[in-house]
């Protein structure tokens, strides 16, 4: 079920935390899958979460979760701009964005790393990772972090206790919409 796969993988976007997250959504039949999604994104957006599906793989979806004003405010940063032109954006609204994002997905032969902008990774993080193709990192966690060890480290414990909380939460309650902060 979504809900879930929300939980266990977007509890810090759900709680407001995080600027967005990514899963893989495995489904049986495509049209129910695209159906539950749509139930679901009209459920958050009206609490500024919104879904979308970044790439269509055999019997998965590649789902992005993200709140649109932090996402918003993150493309309006100069510095992320100068990354994402080196990679061929050009207009920097979320939709835009996330279209081109989709596209590079779908038609580069290697992974977008430019993705970690979208996540909300440290810009630093991302700008090495690039640079290094993912080799020599400081600290390996929900990201490889390079710059900022030690703030990382107490941003995954909040993300990881975000997650926690939120799953014992759903197991007593049994119910998301209720989990959603608004922003």
């Amino acid at each position: 079920m979504l809900d879930r796969s929300l939980i266990d993988y977007c509890a810090p976007t759900l709680a407001g935390i995080k600027c967005a997250n990514l899963f893989n959504y495995f489904f049986e039949d495509i049209e129910l899958a695209y159906q539950e999604i749509t139930v679901y994104n009209n459920m958050l957006n009206e609490r500024g979460v919104y879904l979308t599906v970044l790439q269509e793989r055999h019997n998965n979806l590649l789902i992005y979760a993200y709140r649109t004003n932090h996402l918003a405010k993150r493309l309006n940063d100069k510095e992320v701009q100068a990354l994402l032109k080196d990679f061929g954006y050009d207009a920097f609204d979320v939709n835009n964005c996330i279209y081109y994002l989709k596209y590079r997905l779908n038609t580069s032969t290697t992974f977008p790393h430019e993705i970690g902008i979208f996540l909300g990774y440290p810009i630093e993080d991302v700008k090495c990772f690039i640079e290094h193709k993912g080799q020599g990192c400081k600290y390996c966690g929900m990201w490889k972090v390079y710059c900022n060890v030690e703030d990382c480290k107490k941003l995954f414990a909040q993300y990881d206790k975000c997650t926690s909380i939120y799953k014992q939460q759903y197991s007593k309650q049994g119910s998301l919409q209720k989990m959603i902060v608004y922003s």
